[in-house]
């Protein structure tokens, strides 16, 4: 690589500037190739996300099957990441875990073409998603090192993921109008390969050779058992079990509403356009209102969002309004949550902790896609669409915020749910859904936007 290159690859406000005799050497932060990585990686994301449901339905499988082979990655996201993060804070080298499960991410999905049985793509999910989910965590924590003392400079870097994700799902949409989805797992190893190109031009930490040594770094379990730090876990889990329905069936839903795979591609794109915005301004946010009411409002925003999601989809206004609330259900809070981790838990301890809050979000993502695979009947090519899960788990438990009760709508072709009045509420579910209210549980409306844990933040 030539002068000139190198030079291009670090941030322009990064640079060593002209500084006393004696004061403290600034590092320059790799700004491309830590947001080269970051487009990569979520343009995988953002290839599986919207599309990998739709790829189980093409090969035949049912709403059951394809919930549990969506639900699979996410489940690894338990084990993976913790698992990842010990063996990276205990041998201190990140880049090449990274580099490893990118690797190994390609090596183990490249096996997809040899079965479709669900047995056989059972373990092509969880073989790619044990070194895919070691990754992120350990990424995260290298991002976090080279911006040292300015964390906030990390949603400018994040955002390029975003962008990431919108190119490859409006591109997918739009390719999927006039090809075939036998295509789409070359084309995930084609961005797995590109991941692992990435992850070898970003540069390991530079140590400021000015740094004084640190104290003994406090125990793992210690910060842990802070009460404020077990609400911020559970609340993350909590806001992923919400947007598991999301992850798994929201395209569906909408092919079943009568828009195109086009179309559906360009709503998701805007989901993560107004994400990106979010991440321009998160520098300013964090800088005026504290962590955790930006928290708090990003539930209170999911519970509106997923309400709507769930009763007025066919409305392309109200739908164009619910996908630009993503910049908070996912943009404010992944950044917030980033910095909470960031400033809660010793420098040496990051790799324990993004990973445990890469396992809970797994976790919590994993059951709501379980959910939403069991409560989604997928209608044959030739049959309309079912009624979905949207209408089960979103608008119900939404029903009780004072955003409003949610619309009753008709089933699109299920002929159970054919009289508007069985998508109601039984007054024993009212009842039952009153008592977790005044408890404000963890499993009140919305899943959690009122919780106590949620709440217990502020």
């Amino acid at each position: 690589m030539t002068s000139v290159g190198r030079c291009a690859l670090s941030d322009p406000g990064s640079q060593d500037t002209e500084r006393a005799p004696g004061a403290r050497r600034t590092i320059p932060v790799p700004y491309w190739r830590l947001s080269g990585f970051y487009f990569a990686y979520f343009a995988l994301l953002g290839a599986t996300a919207p599309y990998l449901g739709l790829y189980f339905h093409h090969l035949g499988f049912s709403g059951s099957a394809i919930g549990q082979l969506v639900a699979i990655p996410m489940l690894m996201r338990v084990l993976a990441p913790n698992l990842w993060g010990w063996l990276a804070d205990r041998s201190g080298r990140r880049l090449s875990i990274v580099r490893l499960g990118a690797a190994c991410t390609l090596l183990c999905f490249s096996g997809i073409y040899l079965g479709q049985g669900f047995v056989w793509l059972a373990l092509i999910m969880a073989g790619h998603a044990f070194f895919w989910h070691a990754v992120l965590p350990q990424f995260e924590a290298i991002t976090l090192a080279h911006l040292r003392d300015q964390p906030q400079r990390y949603a400018r870097i994040r955002l390029w993921g975003s962008v990431g994700f919108i190119a490859a799902v409006a591109g997918l949409g739009w390719a999927f109008e006039f090809v075939s989805l036998d295509l789409y797992p070359a084309y995930l190893l084609l961005v797995m390969a590109i991941i692992l190109l990435a992850s070898l031009v970003v540069p390991g930490v530079k140590v400021d050779p000015g740094q004084r040594p640190e104290p003994p770094a406090e125990p793992f379990l210690t910060t842990l058992r802070q009460p404020r730090v077990l609400a911020f876990f559970v609340a993350a889990a909590l806001m992923q079990l919400s947007h598991g329905p999301y992850y798994t069936v929201f395209t569906l839903h909408l092919e079943g509403l009568g828009y195109g795979r086009g179309v559906i591609g360009q709503l998701w794109s805007l989901g993560v356009i107004a994400e990106v915005v979010i991440f321009l301004v998160m520098p300013q946010l964090l800088a005026r209102i504290a962590l955790p009411r930006l928290l708090i409002a990003a539930f209170l925003i999911a519970a509106g969002r997923w309400l709507l999601l769930g009763a007025l989809a066919d409305q392309l206004g109200v739908l164009l309004f619910a996908q630009l609330l993503h910049a908070a259900t996912f943009g404010c809070f992944h950044a917030a949550a980033i910095q909470f981790v960031q400033s809660h838990f010793d420098r040496r301890r990051q790799g324990q902790a993004q990973s445990l809050y890469a396992a809970l979000s797994g976790a919590g993502g994993a059951l709501g896609a379980l959910y939403a695979g069991y409560a989604w009947q997928v209608p044959a090519p030739s049959q309309p669409s079912l009624a979905p899960a949207w209408r089960r788990w979103w608008a119900p438990s939404s029903s009780s915020c004072p955003l409003g009760p949610a619309r009753k709508v008709p089933a699109l072709g299920d002929a159970s749910l054919k009289n508007a009045s069985e998508c109601s509420f039984t007054s024993r579910k009212l009842r039952f859904l009153s008592i977790l209210i005044r408890w404000r549980s963890p499993f009140g409306p919305a899943v959690g936007c009122y919780s106590r844990w949620s709440l217990r933040l502020a």
